[in-house]
């Protein structure tokens, strides 16, 4: 497409006098038909015929009929295709055919008004039977029985019997004919053969409005978008001059580029000839808006709208969803009820996808119980966006409840049950019930393998990841981009960090989401560089980085102590990209600044950032103040945070061992009965190791383990190897026992007795994988250095932040953590 922007010149103002308003209610009339005319016989012919012709409904077509048989004009050729043409408006075949079948010598017009009522009413198995008869009856066809067979193969999508049509179509001479052609390239574009409909379209003597619209919805509707924008200005070049159906056609076509400077352009137009009143036009305009990313704008045209729908009012709910505005979302949807719109299954999606987003578990029951009230708990769509906002609300319980009661489960049913239990953490549950849809022969979709892995990466078990995508190769779905990028973010959280790198570089194509799972992998395992070259290479291609892509940046310049490097990217963010940083960016540089030691920095940051800081950047304040030690500016920051969140007991912890380590033991007691009164508790400290297809857990200080008798012989030998090598306890974060209890209680930490049962049952050389659910402490991240020095094994521990690989004495953070 060229780069110039689509200038639409005006048209002539349409009649605007038609009312739009679908929520306008037409009475429809109590006075039987024949009472409400007199028409004088001397005037016309066939005064029934007139009672025809105002016909609404089959009820009164039922009370006309007796006075047509009375008159005796049941056997007119007129009245027996007026009656076949009413009986197929009011989609009664049967009682259609019980007119025709009798009639003894039957008109062609007769046949081409029943074909035309099978292709409005029934099957293309059926129309095309009653079309086959017709042959049969010797009967020519007239061009609008293909054009009626053709729009019912496109709807059907089958290909292969309209070709047979526009075949047919040929024979009959009606391959110039301006209304048949259309048809066609109806046809090839609804069947998908885009390029068959332009030279359907190249071919045409003539075309008109209609056939270019055909031609510009098909691109539209194929993905096409750039090429259906080009088509418009050729239309307009051949002297077409866009209408509604053009504007309503293209828009959704402008908005799936983002082409926000077409798209006020088309706009322009549109208010220009005046479409910009009809209801669909300006509907169109609102979700090329949102889609856009222009939400003022299209807050504004529905405001200006004279008259809405609830196609209207859905648009506005999606698109403030979609853009983040999840509390306008939900309070545009409480408007609509208001104002006596009728809900759509479409309206309760919207704000159920509300409601998940701002993870609202009140309002989302309130729409719950309303979809009950409306019946709309039938639609399984309706139904999957509920197990969906209970998963994100963290009641994944009601949503799996939802799901067992649910007759009807389509795919994306099971892929939402089984998401919602990876982002709740419950992974065996999320791969038991991916076994039993296996189980059912329901065959796993590209998006149930991208929810089992999500599940499978929180395990970070490279065994499983393995395993997975061994499936995904045999069900040859590993090619797609989305279950791809899910591998490689879950080798990356498996800490086989090269082997994400491995299948990254294979991938034919990559999203924006495939480079930050790379990106952010080098990040957690402390490869700074990497990260950063990975990013500068992303940079010189097509794929735009986004707010994501830059939060894993500055996370792994934190990681790795690339402070000027950090402060760079935050600017470049904003001044080269134009993205505006959130509260996760914000925290992210406090972190970058604290770990580096520049607190005095930190601390001025936040105090010039445009929005109040939340838990996120004074959460990082905090950690940062307990690292350098900084007591007086972490007691004033953990009172901000208490003020935002009392009752989070993991700051109050941070809090405390501020205060160990300064040997403040006095204020450690205060904090600790502080917790003790607002029944805080402390998490306590878990490590996970797999050994044989089982995951084994261990808490700090735990002895119900098979195996806990020789894991603490074991570590009581080992720990007098590595002081031998150089080791020396911390014990300054302990008091009021004696030294050599300290030390016990260092070496009962969680990860040292997951690291004692991996020594114990792998044989030499083998990888010790830990997992830990909290920060490694200094002690043990000092004494797991010395364990891989002198048994000389590789251990890699995933703590809560990030992966340390200790090998040969040394660890991959470069004591930077």
């Amino acid at each position: 497409m060229s780069s110039q922007l689509l200038v639409l010149h005006p048209a002539p103002v349409p009649n605007t006098n038609t009312n739009t308003n679908s929520n306008s209610k037409t009475t429809a009339p109590t006075t039987p038909l024949y009472q409400r005319i007199f028409i004088p016989t001397h005037v016309y012919r066939h005064p029934s015929a007139i009672l025809l012709e105002l016909c609404t409904s089959m009820k009164e077509l039922h009370q006309i009929l007796p006075l047509i048989i009375k008159n005796g004009f049941y056997n007119e050729h007129l009245f027996q295709t007026k009656l076949v043409s009413l009986f197929c408006k009011y989609g009664s075949i049967s009682e259609a055919l019980r007119v025709f079948e009798p009639v003894e010598h039957k008109l062609d017009v007769l046949y081409h008004t029943m074909l035309k009522g099978y292709a409005k009413n029934s099957t293309l198995g059926d129309a095309l039977s009653f079309y086959h008869r017709m042959k049969c009856d010797e009967v020519r066809p007239v061009v609008y029985d293909f054009t009626y067979l053709l729009q019912l193969c496109g709807e059907n999508l089958d290909l292969k019997r309209g070709r047979e049509i526009h075949g047919q179509l040929i024979t009959n001479g009606y391959e110039s004919n301006l209304f048949a052609m259309t048809a066609v390239v109806n046809l090839y574009a609804k069947c998908r053969q885009i390029d068959d409909a332009y030279k359907m379209f190249e071919r045409m003597p003539k075309k008109d409005l209609v056939s270019w619209n055909t031609l510009v919805a098909g691109y539209a509707q194929n993905g096409f978008a750039r090429r259906a924008v080009d088509l418009v200005l050729q239309m307009q070049e051949a002297c077409q001059k866009p209408d509604s159906i053009t504007l309503v056609s293209i828009l959704p076509a402008v908005a799936d580029i983002k082409a926000l400077s077409i798209g006020r352009s088309i706009h322009g137009y549109a208010f220009r000839s005046g479409f910009e009143s009809l209801v669909n036009v300006a509907t169109a305009l609102l979700d090329m808006y949102f889609k856009c990313g222009s939400v003022r704008t299209a807050r504004l045209v529905f405001k200006g709208m004279s008259s809405k729908n609830v196609i209207s009012w859905n648009t506005m709910i999606d698109g403030f969803a979609q853009n983040g505005e999840s509390e306008e979302a939900f309070a545009t949807f409480l408007k609509m009820l208001n104002e006596g719109v009728e809900p759509t299954n479409v309206s309760m999606m919207g704000a159920l996808h509300a409601c998940a987003n701002l993870g609202d578990l009140e309002r989302g029951r309130f729409v719950h119980k309303l979809l009950e009230q409306k019946k709309l708990d039938f639609d399984v769509s309706v139904m999957n966006s509920l197990i969906s906002m209970y998963s994100k609300c963290k009641r994944v319980d009601i949503a799996a409840s939802v799901f067992h009661n649910l007759k009807a489960k389509t795919n994306v049913t099971w892929n939402a049950m089984i998401l919602g239990y990876a982002q709740n953490g419950c992974v065996n549950e999320a791969l038991n019930l991916f076994c039993m849809m296996q189980s059912q022969d329901i065959k796993p979709d590209s998006f149930t393998l991208v929810s089992v892995i999500t599940a499978l990466a929180d395990l970070s078990v490279t065994r499983q990841a393995k395993w997975i995508h061994g499936l995904a190769i045999r069900t040859s779905m590993d090619k797609n981009v989305f279950v791809s990028t899910a591998l490689v973010d879950t080798y990356a959280k498996c800490g086989a960090i090269r082997t994400a790198r491995k299948l990254f570089d294979m991938m034919q194509e990559r999203h924006v989401i495939t480079w930050n799972a790379m990106i952010d992998g080098y990040g957690t395992h402390g490869l700074g560089q990497a990260a950063l070259d990975l990013f500068n290479e992303m940079q010189k291609g097509a794929v735009k980085p986004n707010d994501i892509t830059f939060l894993s940046v500055i996370s792994a310049c934190s990681h790795s102590g690339f402070v000027e490097e950090g402060l760079y990217y935050f600017e470049s963010m904003k001044e080269n990209y134009g993205l505006e940083p959130a509260m996760d960016h914000y925290g992210a540089m406090v972190d970058l600044l604290g770990r580096a030691g520049r607190l005095d920095e930190a601390w001025s940051f936040i105090q010039k950032m445009p929005i109040k800081p939340g838990i996120t950047v004074l959460g990082a304040m905090l950690g940062a103040c307990r690292i350098h030690k900084n007591v007086k500016l972490g007691e004033n920051v953990a009172d901000k945070l208490f003020e935002l969140d009392p009752d989070e007991g993991g700051y109050h912890v941070l809090l405390a061992n501020m205060y160990a380590s300064a040997s403040m033991w006095d204020k450690v007691a205060r904090v600790r009965t502080a917790m003790e009164k607002k029944g805080l508790q402390k998490t306590p400290g878990c490590s996970l190791v797999e050994l044989r297809n089982e995951v084994h857990t261990f808490y700090s200080g735990s002895t119900n383990h098979p195996q806990s008798k020789r894991i603490y012989a074991f570590l009581e030998t080992l720990g007098d190897e590595i002081k031998a090598a150089g080791y020396v306890p911390d014990t300054n974060s302990i008091h009021d026992v004696e030294e050599d209890v300290k030390e016990q209680l260092l070496s009962s930490h969680s990860e040292r007795l997951a690291i004692a049962f991996g020594l114990l049952n792998t044989s030499p050389g083998t990888t010790i994988h830990v997992r830990k659910n909290l920060r490694v402490c200094g002690d043990c991240h000092d004494a797991t250095k010395y364990i891989s020095l002198v048994t000389g094994r590789e251990i890699i521990v995933r703590d809560l932040r990030r992966f340390h690989h200790f090998k040969n004495g040394s660890c991959s953070c470069g004591d930077y953590w």
